[in-house]
């Protein structure tokens, strides 16, 4: 009993050192070392640090007063403009968006994929079994000359295999998961900021056709007048019909300009229809509830352009998707390693199943094992070089959409000043064109001018109207792509829009989940890992 006892202790030390001398060994040839090992949680691999990324101390034109530097508290921008209508089309487009559903329901894939990759941490095999063999032995075989040649055999059982995390290979997948998932929640942001710029701006496109088209049917009225004029003074003699026929052309050239307006107009609200996930339709009692391109307030807040991180959603995609990458390194680096993993199988054997059943028919088997990918001439290293060079990749593209970002939003401010001071000059001129029409329409009738004086007024102020419309439009439509840029709307989701959908239209997908907490280092590009 003692020798026995003595055999045990040796295969037990025997088997210990075995096991220390394969784990020094794996950390000698890997490319981690002990301490940083222990520092990183007993995980192979960088952990992850946010890239640096440059952006402006302030804006260009932060010392005009048309902006406000302060910190932007109003997600809803919309609401600025006091368009009871854009408030709800923005709620239905919120709430009956295909693309936004879309979006949303690649959220709960990317939630499924991470619950799949947090489940690798449990035992990865496990399975029950069962079969039954029926055996005949040869007649002629010496085993079947002296024993039983038909053999029936039952067995019923299940076994498990589970590669323990030692080297942290399933912890970095799932931090790779849980980057991606807030991902996914960015992008279903970004699509949000999409969606409600885009409704601005073809609600605000609706209202510049209408303008314009209003201000042609004033200029027609008025060409009209004096048409007739023109007419009177041709059939009493002071005038030749040359005087006519320019009145007329002045006159279908401005009917004619109708025409594309309210084209422009139909295929406007057609886009609408279509953002608010609905089939192209009238919306024309809708709209009646408000006339008018929607009013941009005189000032804005912009914030400061370090606000871009947190506010814009593309930007945080573009670092949750290098912090993903950032674990891939990790999961590839364990490769080097050898995987520990346990062992068992319980199951009943018994020659009559009458027998399957009873204590006797048990057997079972477990045990430790690992398995170590050797002589993989560079595959490994490579692999995790590629992961290097992909995290580097990612990273320089989210400093990239920084860079764009802080671009768009700088384009967008000084749009929205420039279009300001164009609507101002545009609408001055457009009141001295009126004036002068006023003017010359009466000398002509007292025969102190020609038609043509005329001729070219009414041109005039009919183009300057119309340029004022659209300028008008500009600044509320500059004002929108500077909300877009500075990556507002998306807060939305926080909080239970106004109104209720348009009645028979399918309500949308249940808004995106809030994304979780994500911790943010000290600034910095980390060298990923040592090469071996």
């Amino acid at each position: 009993m003692p020798a026995a006892l003595a055999r045990g202790g040796f295969m037990k030390n025997r088997g210990t050192k075995l096991l220390l001398a394969v784990l020094l060994l794996s950390m000698s040839t890997g490319c981690t070392a002990w301490r940083d090992y222990w520092k990183n949680g007993l995980k192979v691999g960088p952990n992850y640090c946010r890239p640096a990324a440059a952006v402006a101390d302030q804006w260009l034109d932060a010392g005009d007063p048309a902006l406000n530097n302060g910190l932007i508290h109003d997600g809803a921008w919309w609401q600025t403009f006091q368009d009871p209508v854009l408030d709800f089309l923005v709620d239905s487009a919120y709430r009956q968006n295909l693309s936004l559903r879309v979006a949303g329901l690649r959220i709960l894939e990317a939630q499924a994929q991470r619950g799949m990759t947090a489940g690798e941490l449990l035992p990865q095999s496990q399975e029950a079994f069962g079969d039954y063999t029926r055996t005949q032995l040869s007649k002629n075989s010496l085993t079947g000359q002296f024993f039983n040649r038909f053999r029936g055999e039952w067995r019923l059982g299940t076994s498990m295999a589970w590669e323990l995390d030692f080297w942290g290979r399933f912890r970095r997948a799932i931090e790779a998961a849980d980057a991606n998932l807030d991902a996914s929640i960015e992008a279903y942001d970004g699509v949000l900021v999409l969606l409600l710029a885009s409704v601005a701006e073809s609600y605000t496109e609706v209202r510049i056709a209408e303008e314009r088209m209003a201000y042609a049917l004033q200029n027609i009225e008025i060409q009209r007048g004096s048409l007739q004029l023109a007419e009177v003074r041709f059939r009493e003699g002071a005038t030749t019909r040359l005087d006519v026929t320019q009145a007329q052309s002045n006159l279908a050239q401005t009917e004619a300009s109708l025409r594309p307006l309210e084209a422009g107009r139909r295929q406007a609200v057609n886009q609408l229809c279509i953002l608010m996930g609905i089939p192209p339709q009238s919306l024309d009692e809708t709209l009646a509830n408000h006339r008018g391109i929607p009013n941009a307030p005189p000032q804005v807040a912009v914030g400061i352009p370090a606000e871009l991180l947190r506010r814009r959603p593309d930007v945080r995609r573009a670092e949750r998707e290098v912090a993903a990458q950032s674990a891939m390194i990790g999961v590839a680096t364990s490769e080097l390693y050898p995987h520990f993993s346990i062992a068992g199988t319980i199951y009943l054997d018994s020659l009559q199943f009458e027998n399957l059943l009873e204590m006797g028919s048990i057997a079972a088997s477990v045990g430790p094992s690992f398995h170590w990918n050797i002589l993989h001439y560079g595959r490994l290293a490579n692999n995790i070089r590629a992961q290097e060079a992909r995290f580097q990749q990612l990273a320089v593209e989210y400093q990239n959409t920084v860079l764009q970002a802080n671009a768009e939003a700088e384009n967008a401010v000084v749009s929205f000043l420039k279009a300001q001071q164009q609507a101002r000059s545009l609408a001055d001129s457009a009141d001295a064109a009126r004036e002068s029409v006023d003017l010359v329409t009466l000398q002509y009738r007292e025969g102190k001018v020609d038609f043509n004086r005329v001729f070219n007024v009414q041109t005039f102020l009919t183009q300057q109207q119309d340029h004022l419309a659209s300028a008008q439009g500009a600044v509320s439509q500059s004002l929108i792509q500077l909300y877009k840029a500075l990556g507002g709307g998306w807060q939305i989701r926080f909080s239970n829009p106004m109104s209720q959908p348009q009645e028979g239209a399918e309500p949308s997908a249940e808004a995106a989940p809030t994304p979780a907490p994500v911790p943010l280092p000290q600034p910095a590009i980390p060298r990923p890992i040592e090469q071996p």
